[in-house]
C-alpha cells in the first residue's frame, strides 16, 4: 500500500522519537485519516528484525480492523489474544489483543516481560485506565505508540502523565484542505432543547438525565429532520438505548426509514450492512458507533448526546467525514442546547482550540440560516479578530501620539544600544547639570527620543552625539528599535538601519503580525 505524504511523515516521526529515547510517544490523527494504516506500517518496520509487537484495543471491531489492515498493508498475519483465543506459542510476530482479556492476571503473567518490543495502543485516550496500565506496566521495557484522534486539552494533560512526547499531529484543517476528509457544513436548527437541570457526572453530562431531558423534544426533532435530511445518509447519536429505540420508532412513524443498533442487537452486522446498502436512511445508536465503524457514504450527523468532551464529539462527527464518490460535504445538524455551562461542545470544537474563535464561529452559524462551511467560518472569525486587533492598535497608537509615548525613553534606548556610559550617566560639570536647551529637545524628539525624560543638558548632549554617530554607521534608529522590541526582537540596537527597515516592512505587509517562520527572540538579521 502506498502511504499518503502525511502518513509517511508520521511513520518517520514515530521512529525518530523512539530513536531519541522517548519510549512512549503519541500519534494524533483525525478520524478518517488512516491511523490504522500508519501504525500497521510502524509494526511492519519494527518486526522486520524478528521481534514481537502487540496491538491493544478495547473493542472487537477495533481488533478486527487492526488485524485486517495489518494484513492488507504489510502482508503480516496476526495472532488473537481474546477470550478463548491465545497467541501463546504462536509463531506470528504480531499479537492483536483485547485489553479486557490480556489485563487478567493469569493471561498477562503467561507472557515474559520482554516478550514485546513494540506496543500500539489504539484509541489511546483510554490508555490511562487501570486495565491498560496493568498491561503497559508489565511490558515496561517496550516502545509504546499511543494513537488517538485530536484530543482536547484535558485529554492531552492526562495523556502527558504517561506519554513522553507527541511524535506527530495532523490537523483536521489540513486533512480537509488537502482533500483527505470532506468539508463540514454546520447547520443550526432553531429548536431550543433545555438541559439546564442536567448534572455533570465523571466530567460530562449525566447520560440518564440527558435521556430524560431529551424525550419531550424527540417528536419536534423528527419533524426538523424531515426538512434537512431528505436524500442524505444520516447517523444520529443519542444518550440512552431506550431513547435511541424510541426515536427510531418516531422516525418510522413520520415516514423516515430508520433502524437502531445497540450493544445487545443480535442482528447488528445485518442492520449495519443494510444501512450501508441503502435499505435505511437513518441509523440511530446510543454511542455504539463512535469507534471502529466506518461507512464513508454517511453525509449527515446529528449529535443528540450533548457532551463537554471534545474528543468524544470529534469521534461522533468523524463518522461522517470520510470521502465517498458523489459526496460533497458532511451536514452537521446542531440544536440550540439551553444550558448554563459554557463548555458544551459545538461544531466549532472540531476546528478551534481558541475559546474566543469558537464563540465567534458558533455565532456565525446561528446568524446564518442556510448553514456555514466550518473552515470558511473560521477564516472569517480570524479576520474579524485581526480587524479588531488592528482597530484597537490604531486607537492605542493615536493615544500614544497624543501622549508622545511613541518616543523612546532615553534610559531604555541606552540599554537597547548597549551604551553603558549613557545608562549610567551622571553629570559632572556645571554646564552638564543645567537643563537641556529647546534646540536639543527638539532634535531629540525629531529623532525618536522622549524629551521629557531627558534630565540634563549633559545627557542631551551625549544622546545627540550617539544618535549622530549611529546615523553615520548606518545603525537602527530609536523609532525602529522601539517598534521591533515591541514585537519581541532582542538587541535591535545592534541591527543595521536597512535590516530593521526590511523587517518593519515585512511586518506591515503581514497585517502587523510577525511573518510565518520568524521567531523574534532568536532572530538575527
Amino acid at each position: 500500500m502506498v502511504l499518503r505524504p502525511y502518513q509517511n511523515e508520521a511513520v518517520s516521526a514515530i521512529q525518530h522519537e523512539w530513536n531519541q529515547g522517548h519510549q512512549r510517544t503519541l500519534l494524533v490523527l483525525p478520524t478518517g485519516t488512516g491511523k490504522t494504516v500508519v501504525f500497521s506500517k510502524v509494526v511492519e518496520e519494527e518486526t522486520k528484525n524478528g521481534s514481537n509487537a502487540l496491538i491493544l484495543a478495547h473493542r472487537g471491531e477495533l481488533l478486527d480492523q487492526a488485524s485486517e489492515k495489518l494484513l492488507e498493508t504489510s502482508g503480516l498475519d496476526s495472532a488473537l489474544e481474546k477470550a478463548e483465543s491465545s497467541s501463546i506459542g504462536s509463531k506470528k510476530r504480531v499479537t492483536v489483543a483485547s485489553v479486557q482479556t490480556l489485563s487478567q492476571e493469569k493471561r498477562l503473567s503467561a507472557f515474559a516481560k520482554n516478550h514485546f518490543k513494540t506496543i500500539v495502543v489504539d484509541e489511546a485516550h483510554h490508555s490511562m485506565s487501570d486495565t491498560y496500565q496493568r498491561i503497559l506496566t508489565h511490558f515496561d521495557g517496550a516502545n509504546v505508540l499511543g494513537v488517538t484522534a485530536t484530543p482536547d486539552r484535558s485529554d492531552q494533560k492526562s495523556l502527558g502523565k504517561y506519554y513522553d512526547s507527541k511524535a506527530y499531529e495532523y490537523s483536521l484543517h489540513q486533512a480537509i484542505r488537502e482533500g483527505y476528509l470532506c468539508p463540514v457544513k454546520a447547520q443550526m436548527i432553531p429548536l431550543e432543547l433545555d438541559i439546564h437541570s442536567v448534572s455533570v457526572s465523571n466530567g460530562d453530562y449525566a447520560v440518564g438525565e440527558i435521556g430524560s431531558a431529551l424525550e419531550p423534544y424527540l417528536n419536534q426533532i423528527a419533524l426538523e429532520m424531515l426538512k434537512y435530511c431528505k436524500g442524505r445518509k444520516t447517523v444520529v447519536f443519542l444518550p440512552l438505548v431506550k431513547t435511541s429505540q424510541k426515536f427510531c420508532e418516531l422516525l418510522n412513524l413520520h415516514g423516515i426509514k430508520a433502524a437502531e443498533v445497540n450493544g445487545n442487537s443480535t442482528d447488528r452486522d445485518e442492520i449495519l450492512a443494510d444501512f450501508e446498502a441503502g435499505e435505511y436512511d437513518v441509523l440511530c445508536n446510543s454511542m455504539l458507533l463512535t469507534e471502529g465503524w466506518d461507512c464513508p457514504a454517511v453525509d449527515c450527523i446529528i449529535v443528540l448526546r450533548p457532551t463537554k468532551i471534545r474528543s468524544l464529539y470529534q469521534q461522533m462527527v468523524g463518522r461522517g467525514m470520510r470521502l465517498h464518490p458523489g459526496k460533497e460535504e458532511l451536514l452537521l445538524l446542531d440544536f440550540l442546547w439551553m444550558t448554563e455551562r459554557h463548555d458544551l461542545c459545538r461544531p466549532s470544537a472540531l476546528i478551534s482550540k481558541d475559546a474566543e474563535l469558537a464563540k465567534r464561529i458558533d455565532q456565525k452559524m446561528m446568524d446564518k440560516e442556510s448553514g456555514i462551511d466550518l473552515l470558511a467560518a473560521e477564516k472569517e472569525a480570524e479576520n474579524d479578530v485581526i480587524q479588531e486587533r488592528e482597530d484597537a492598535l490604531a486607537r492605542e497608537l493615536a493615544a500614544m501620539r497624543r501622549k508622545k509615548t511613541k518616543l523612546v525613553d532615553p534610559i531604555q534606548y541606552a540599554f537597547s544600544i548597549a551604551a553603558e556610559d549613557l545608562a549610567n550617566y551622571e553629570p559632572a560639570f556645571m554646564w552638564e547639570m543645567g537643563p537641556a536647551t529647546e534646540r536639543q529637545l527638539d532634535y531629540l524628539e525629531k529623532h525618536g527620543i522622549y524629551p521629557e525624560a531627558v534630565t540634563s543638558c549633559g545627557m542631551a548632549s551625549m544622546l545627540i552625539e550617539k544618535l549622530k554617530n549611529r546615523q553615520i554607521e548606518g545603525l537602527a534608529t530609536p523609532k525602529q528599535i522601539r517598534f521591533l522590541e515591541r514585537y519581541g526582537f532582542l538587541h535591535v540596537g545592534m541591527w543595521a538601519f536597512d535590516a530593521a527597515s526590511k523587517m518593519i516592512t515585512r511586518i506591515a505587509e503581514n497585517n502587523w503580525f510577525l511573518p510565518r517562520g520568524i521567531n523574534a527572540t532568536s532572530y538575527q538579521p
